[in-house]
């Protein structure tokens, strides 16, 4: 089950990529590297943030049964395995959404990095001892865009 949850996540992002209106609730920059260095610069910075990258996970076959056609997007999956542990045993609800990811995809000679707010989560998990996780991925995720976006290259 769980795999199934973490692929309705993924097929979520998938949508709001592909549809404009969707994506105003979603941190999104724009970098001039090419898709291998922004990938490889995205695992350095969220290496460098004290996160380990869990997994890559290629998306390909179901973009293309929506007509889009390119190798070169990726979701990658990140994590405290302490952290994750922890709030899967106390909110197992909360399994779905762990660990955080962000997306990555090749536009021309850019690429598009994106994910969703942590903070977002606040709705549907309003118990006050999260917030605090909420808060902290959030001020994570948005200095690894924020450095992805300043990003000149190797």
């Amino acid at each position: 089950m769980n795999a199934l949850k973490r692929f309705a996540v993924v097929l979520f992002l998938i949508q709001a990529v592909a549809l404009p209106a969707k994506a105003e609730g979603l941190m999104m920059v724009r970098s001039p590297l090419s898709f291998e260095d922004a990938l490889n610069s995205l695992e350095i910075a969220i290496q460098d943030r004290g996160y380990a990258v869990t997994r890559l996970q290629q998306v390909n076959e179901n973009l293309a049964k929506r007509a889009y056609k390119s190798d070169m997007y990726r979701v990658v999956f990140f994590g405290k395995l302490n952290e994750i542990r922890s709030l899967a045993a106390s909110h197992p609800d909360l399994i779905p959404f762990l660990p955080l990811h962000i997306t990555l995809f090749a536009e021309g000679n850019d690429t598009i990095i994106l994910c969703a707010p942590p903070r977002n989560l606040e709705k549907w998990y309003p118990d006050p001892k999260l917030k605090p996780y909420f808060e902290h991925w959030e001020h994570d995720m948005s200095a690894i865009m924020d450095r992805m976006r300043n990003k000149k290259g190797f």
